[in-house]
């Protein structure tokens, strides 16, 4: 199984869960069904108990893993790199944080219904397999779920069952984030998913390893082809600089990891010169100490002049020093020492980028009213228009700069000319300009043979098929071959020997020597039952030539001999003697009436004229 993501768009349906209470949001009506009966139907498209392996590319692809490892009787293993867990360990916890401190006061599932589904208002009657949204799981779950990871380094190579090999490689786009290849010793396939060409904070995209693939999988590309992430950026600190000139305040919605320690990086550099040295910058998160310590001690996953920080000694992202200076501070929640530090204007940098829950539900009702104040989102995986909507009216300024690094259009087909793999298959919608902008031919893949596209659910035959085992052969065994020359370059050796296969690994064994029988009983062994070798007739190669067959047949005394061409070859005639000689490409027979000694003689005489083997 490649990744495991967890779409959390579903939770722009509901309404946001504040940690302080709401009267506006508490006062909404609830939505009261008329009337209709209650019954859940489920919908499960794979057997989760049967998948032995899975492969996380970055930490953002791996929310889903308690759902899998803890309630679907799944056994395999799953295979990351350390920052991958790591930081996924902090998303999952900060989430699961989240929701936990802001319980319901009930729960309903009758609305799952299909047939109440339907009678609900858009765009819910609308939702694809509302029967299969989960309530979130709990740290006890995380903690189980993440205990069944195996961690990896980048280009180490994993057997898995002797079958094939998995190896992760650098994409350049999360600390820790990988590419994968799947490869047997004569086909290789390689997934690539969430990749970035960019110099960010990352070790960058290892690109050479994904040469010669025959089926390249494509996922994960940038949700925004038409934003360029330095114009983004560019836009984010000037929107930030005038709020706060203006004295309001910003909030930027946002992961506790990630492009936020992009953004703090380019904010050092741009507040000096801005006039902004004295704004304090809050990241208020459960997890915010966690995630902040994290990226500085991975140094052998950032990019090379991060790495080279650390020996000076001097840590590799500026925000340590925007910490000891006091300019940014950090907060587990609004609560406790954080009201007592709060000064405005300010910049805030908070969870979660839905909006629908976390301590940006707070600030979104605490500034929401004030025109001076701007909230900036950055991360494009929720529609920002939908993010507000339980908001609205807002006083407050909304920019959208969502800033993603991953690969474009242009950089996709770039790479695939340099990496040429013989497919790639990718998600349909990669492979038609999308729908709001149909024009754009520019904005879909386009690659030669045309990339294979798949839909949610679809099974998809992979083009190509393995056509060759690697078999090794044991030392002693080699040894005792005796290759002869049967043309100038092409020598050949005749090979006994036990295929010997365990774990999908081929190995040729000696034979067994043939054992000489012992009087009495013995006791079986283990070995007895390898199949003893018979002693084996030498091979023949080469052709007989069926003039100086003849000639040698009349030397040894034959006479009265015939010759008849058929469609395979040759019929030799001995007439005197009532014997046939049939001689074809592949075979010679000889056909005479039960005289032995007279077919001894005639085979010695063709043999004469073949080599042995």
């Amino acid at each position: 199984m490649l990744d495991c993501g967890l779409d959390m768009t579903s939770t722009l349906n509901f309404l946001p869960l504040p940690l302080v209470q709401s009267p506006r949001l508490s006062n909404l009506p609830g939505w009261s069904l008329k009337d209709g009966n209650a019954f859940l139907d489920k919908t499960e498209l794979i057997d989760l108990s049967t998948v032995d392996v899975i492969l996380i590319s970055n930490y953002h692809c791996m929310m889903a893993l308690p759902y899998i490892t803890e309630h679907t009787g799944f056994t395999g293993t799953v295979y990351a790199t350390e920052p991958t867990v790591q930081i996924g360990r902090l998303l999952m916890e900060e989430l699961v944080n989240f929701i936990e401190r802001v319980p319901k006061a009930q729960s309903a599932s009758l609305w799952k219904n299909k047939d109440i589904q339907r009678l609900l208002p858009s765009p819910l009657k609308d939702a694809v397999e509302v029967s299969t949204w989960r309530r979130c799981y709990t740290m006890q779950e995380v903690n189980s779920a993440l205990s069944k990871i195996q961690l990896v380094g980048y280009s180490q190579k994993i057997e898995l069952f002797g079958a094939v090999q998995v190896t992760p490689l650098s994409s350049g786009y999360a600390l820790g984030s990988s590419n994968w290849i799947i490869q047997s010793h004569y086909e290789k396939v390689s997934y690539v998913s969430g990749s970035s060409l960019l110099t960010t904070h990352p070790q960058p995209m290892d690109q050479a390893s994904l040469k010669n693939s025959d089926v390249l999988v494509l996922t994960g590309l940038t949700q925004i082809p038409t934003a360029n992430p330095d114009g983004m950026v560019g836009e984010f600190c000037s929107n930030l600089a005038l709020t706060v000139r203006n004295g309001g305040n910003v909030l930027v919605p946002c992961y506790p990891s990630g492009v936020i320690y992009d953004l703090l990086e380019c904010l050092y550099q741009y507040i000096d010169s801005a006039g902004l040295s004295n704004i304090p910058f809050y990241f208020i998160s459960p997890v915010a100490n966690s995630s902040l310590e994290f990226s500085q001690i991975f140094a052998e996953w950032l990019c090379h002049n991060k790495q080279t920080k650390v020996y000076l000694p001097e840590p590799p992202f500026p925000h340590a020093e925007l910490i000891q200076t006091n300019k940014l501070k950090h907060y587990p929640s609004l609560h406790g020492d954080f009201s007592s530090d709060f000064r405005q204007p300010c910049v805030v940098f908070t969870g979660h980028p839905s909006l629908r829950f976390g301590d940006v539900v707070h600030f979104m009702e605490l500034w929401g009213k004030s025109s001076l104040n701007t909230v900036i989102f950055t991360e494009p995986d929720f529609s920002y228009l939908e993010a507000l909507a339980p908001y609205q009216p807002l006083a407050m300024k909304c920019i959208y700069c969502p800033i993603d690094t991953r690969l474009n259009f242009i950089q996709v087909s770039k790479l695939l000319k340099e990496v040429q793999p013989l497919h790639v298959v990718c998600p349909e919608q990669y492979t038609q300009p999308p729908p709001a902008q149909s024009h754009r031919m520019d904005l879909m893949i386009d690659c030669q043979p045309p990339a294979m596209s798949y839909r949610r659910a679809e099974v998809l035959a992979l083009p190509f098929k393995r056509r060759y085992e690697k078999i090794e052969i044991m030392p002693e065994l080699a040894d005792s071959l005796v290759p002869m020359e049967i043309k100038p370059g092409i020598s050949l050796a005749t090979v006994s020997a036990v295929l010997h296969t365990k774990d999908n690994k081929h190995v040729l064994q000696p034979p067994p020597r043939p054992t000489q029988p012992t009087g009495g009983k013995k006791r079986k062994r283990a070995s007895d039952d390898i199949p003893d070798c018979k002693v084996l007739k030498p091979l023949l190669s080469g052709s007989i030539p069926v003039e100086q067959f003849v000639q040698a047949l009349e030397k040894h005394g034959f006479s009265d001999i015939k010759v008849e061409d058929t469609a395979k070859g040759h019929i030799v005639l001995l007439q005197e003697a009532e014997t046939l000689i049939q001689i074809e490409e592949d075979s010679t027979h000889i056909i005479c009436d039960n005289d032995e000694m007279l077919r001894v003689r005639l085979r010695d005489l063709v043999l004469k004229f073949l080599q042995k083997f």
